[in-house]
């Protein structure tokens, strides 16, 4: 077995392959091992196909960057022929009859899929303890969350199951795992990646499936190889100027940061530690030829909560709808009390209420335009706390015994307006929303947004600092990472601790 295969990034791995010094088999045989001896204690990855994998090394992988490199995808948004996708749910089990887009794209690089990761149900919050397959647990301490909703792809990675994972991002969900596992994760510009052919857009355009990684270059390369023009797409944006994987070799030009110190969520507290880690990111960039200068967005930070939470809501029921409509009542009998009750909420909602809402996000992308007409780019905690324990993010017994009831009373009355007038929706949702409070603007402004691991809490949990670039510049963002990343900045894997 090559017993190094966790000292090398995919890059690197691929170029082993190419030269004859390892097989795509030998790295897979490393993979499952890894595998085999770290999953049962992590629970990163809840379905395997092995043998389909050694089938397709020993046939010939497709000839492209990362061609033998062993791989994983999110059981959420990447559906892969012949492999069944639970989406986190106890009531989804759909055999995937084609490949998506972006997985067609991934597969064409020639990487050698063999496991499908751990999600929350639907993605819908930002841990991933799933009643479905249970919790992840960090690699860093057991018994500690993820993050999610890309938690089981950030552990696989962050642990030296595989160097790379792909991972979807509709709130933060690729840098929010990738900051709690001490991994790197960009969300690219909305349009960059595919998301058909089943959707045009995730969410409203809040959604964004990329890679969590280990190496700036390896997310540079998969986005090169993705990206571009699809059929029935809403939007076509311009490629980059050259590539993307150049972009992470070189060193960017004096940028100029804006340094973002405030949530956008409500009576959300910043941890000390993680104030502490982004003071001292703020003084490396400047000792780097960076102007780094305290900015804040001009965002209303009542209505964000409020204007996210209720596009979520309308989409959420449109999936329960249509998983319905397409498979059958069986498949939604048995849904978690907040993915019940955010359909609930979605449906009793009108459409005025949503245009509404995305009139508010058009407010907070024209504001954080307005920003970044004079920063390059916004320097901000990725979250505002080191990982939590388990159970913490989770709705309590309590709070799904509120939902239940919420859900038994809208069957006889609209409930709604009533929840958001009453304060029940912004109770339930703080714990999650919260941590939330500097990713979302990503989202919802769909501008390219990343998390570097560049931190550590005095627990030994990873800290990680998100940057947002200019739309459709992931370029200068991969170019500061990469920056980064070779100044040594960039704290080590789980398995190196």
């Amino acid at each position: 077995m090559f017993k190094e295969y966790t000292q090398y990034d995919a890059l690197a791995l691929a170029a082993l392959v190419n030269s004859g010094e390892v097989s795509a088999k030998e790295l897979l045989d490393a993979a499952v091992y890894q595998a085999n001896k770290l999953n049962p204690k992590l629970n990163a990855i809840i379905h395997r196909f092995d043998e389909r994998a050694y089938n397709a090394a020993q046939a010939g992988l497709p000839s492209g960057v990362f061609t033998g490199v062993p791989y994983l995808l999110k059981d959420l948004s990447f559906s892969f022929a012949g492999e069944p996708i639970t989406m986190g749910s106890r009531s989804v089990n759909i055999l995937s009859e084609k490949d998506s887009e972006i997985v067609k794209r991934m597969k064409a690089t020639g990487v050698n899929t063999f496991g499908k990761t751990n999600t929350p149900e639907f993605g819908l919050i930002i841990t991933t303890e799933p009643k479905a397959h249970g919790a992840t647990h960090n690699p860093f301490k057991k018994g500690y969350s993820s993050g999610g909703s890309s938690g089981g792809s950030a552990a696989a990675v962050a642990s030296g199951i595989v160097p790379m994972a792909g991972g979807g991002d509709g709130g933060g969900s690729i840098r929010f795992p990738s900051a709690w596992c001490g991994a790197f994760g960009l969300k690219p510009s909305r349009g960059r990646n595919p998301l058909g052919p089943n959707l045009g857009e995730g969410w409203d355009g809040a959604v964004a499936d990329h890679v969590i990684t280990r190496s700036v270059r390896d997310s540079a390369a998969m986005l090169d190889a993705t990206s571009g023009v699809e059929i029935g797409a809403p939007y076509v944006i311009a490629p980059p100027d050259g590539t993307f994987l150049q972009a992470a070799m070189r060193a960017p030009r004096p940028l100029k940061i804006a340094l973002q110190q405030q949530p956008l969520i409500a009576n959300t507290v910043v941890d000390k530690e993680v104030f502490a880690v982004l003071e001292q990111t703020a003084k490396q960039l400047e000792s780097m030829g960076h102007q780094v200068i305290p900015a804040e967005p001009n965002i209303n930070i009542e209505q964000f909560w409020h204007d996210f939470i209720v596009v979520v809501c309308a989409h959420t029921a449109f999936t329960i709808d249509n998983i319905e409509r397409e498979f059958g009542p069986a498949h939604i009998k048995n849904l978690e009390p907040q993915t019940y009750n955010m359909a609930l909420l979605g449906r009793s909602l009108s459409a005025v209420d949503l245009v509404h809402a995305k009139h508010g996000w058009h407010h907070s992308q024209y504001q954080t335009g307005l920003l970044l007409e004079t920063y390059d780019m916004i320097l901000s905690p990725t979250v505002p706390t080191p990982a939590v324990k388990h159970g913490v993010l989770p709705p309590s017994r309590m709070d799904e015994m509120m939902m239940r009831s919420a859900g038994v009373l809208n069957k006889g009355f609209d409930m709604g307006k009533y929840a958001f007038k009453s304060g029940m929706i912004e109770k339930l949702s703080a714990p999650v929303l919260g941590k939330m409070g500097f990713t979302l603007l990503g989202n919802v402004t769909g501008l390219p947004a990343m998390s570097v691991p560049v931190g550590m809490s005095k627990k030994g949990l990873p800290i990680g600092m998100q940057l947002i670039g200019r739309m459709n510049d992931e370029a200068t963002l991969f170019s500061l990472a990469g920056e980064m990343e070779r100044a040594g900045l960039f704290t080590k894997p789980a398995f190196e601790k």
